[in-house]
């Protein structure tokens, strides 16, 4: 009995091991070739899920660099005139408890251990210059803080009146990265006391000086940085969305539910009814 269950037990290992050869020994199957409609289909996921992801990326970056600040500017309402600024005294400070702020700093993720303070004191009224002729024209300066130049003509009328103290900034947030933002040019050039020059004052809050300022510009910026990556994001997620999940109306799936559920109580009805039959 134990000689011949050994050799039953020898039969099966054998037959299970030729199986195993022959089922190494079959050429593999080659996978079903796509058809055009599944390829479209792949690239076309590919690409949005791409897209969204990339999109989604951007933001993430651009808002803190350049749609925040552009929405501060907008929301400081300053305005859209040059005025006369005169620099009244500037401030060179070091440790960390006395630099809160800074006139113009580059880099603004880093902690501040020597600042700069420009303090300026400004007119109300719009910034003439005088063209050599004895015509005065209104004047700006340029976009770029590196190629601004100051200027020490002064206005026609003889009584001016100034305002208090303001903080002379790059920007709204005081601070930038290179080549928009050259703080030794502009610590030159807007530093020196008496210092004479066009600038735009916050309406919102008095006390804060610009010496480039563009409505149209920081538009711009929020519409190309924030709004065009966003919608974009948007609308290849819908479509990813309509694409694979079930965004149909819950009424009509309450509805297909409702027909299967009555499809199996009718199958379980009929059922015991057809055994009966039979018998």
């Amino acid at each position: 009995m134990r000689s011949s269950s050994s050799e039953l037990l020898l039969d099966q290992q054998q037959e299970l091991r030729k199986r195993k050869l022959l089922e190494l020994a079959q050429p593999k199957k080659k996978p079903p070739k796509r058809t055009c409609r599944e390829r479209i289909w792949f690239y076309t996921t590919s690409f949005l899920a791409m897209t969204a992801v990339g999109g989604g990326s951007s933001l993430l970056f651009l808002v803190p660099l350049y749609v925040d600040p552009a929405i501060s500017t907008l929301a400081a309402d300053f305005a859209p005139e040059p005025v006369k600024c005169v620099t009244t005294r500037r401030e060179e400070l070091c440790g960390i408890l006395n630099c809160t702020w800074s006139s113009c700093r580059e880099g603004c993720t880093s902690d501040m251990y020597s600042c700069t303070h420009i303090y300026v004191m400004y007119t109300t009224a719009p910034y003439y210059t005088d063209d050599g002729d004895g015509n005065w024209t209104s004047t700006s300066t340029s976009p770029s803080t590196s190629t601004t130049t100051t200027t020490t003509t002064t206005t026609p009328s003889p009584g001016e009146n100034f305002t208090e103290d303001a903080v002379l900034l790059v920007n709204i947030k005081g601070c930038g990265y290179p080549p928009e933002v050259d703080c030794d040019n502009f610590t030159t050039m807007y530093g020196k006391v008496n210092a004479e020059f066009p600038c735009y004052y916050s309406r919102e809050n008095r006390t804060v000086v610009l010496i480039h300022y563009d409505r149209e510009e920081h538009v711009a910026i929020i519409i190309h940085y924030f709004a065009v990556p966003f919608i974009v994001t948007l609308a290849t997620s819908v479509v990813l969305c309509v694409m694979y999940c079930d965004c149909r109306c819950g009424s009509e799936r309450d509805r297909r539910r409702r027909r299967a559920r009555r499809c199996a109580v009718e199958d379980a009805r009929y059922v015991p009814l057809s055994v009966h039959d039979t018998r």
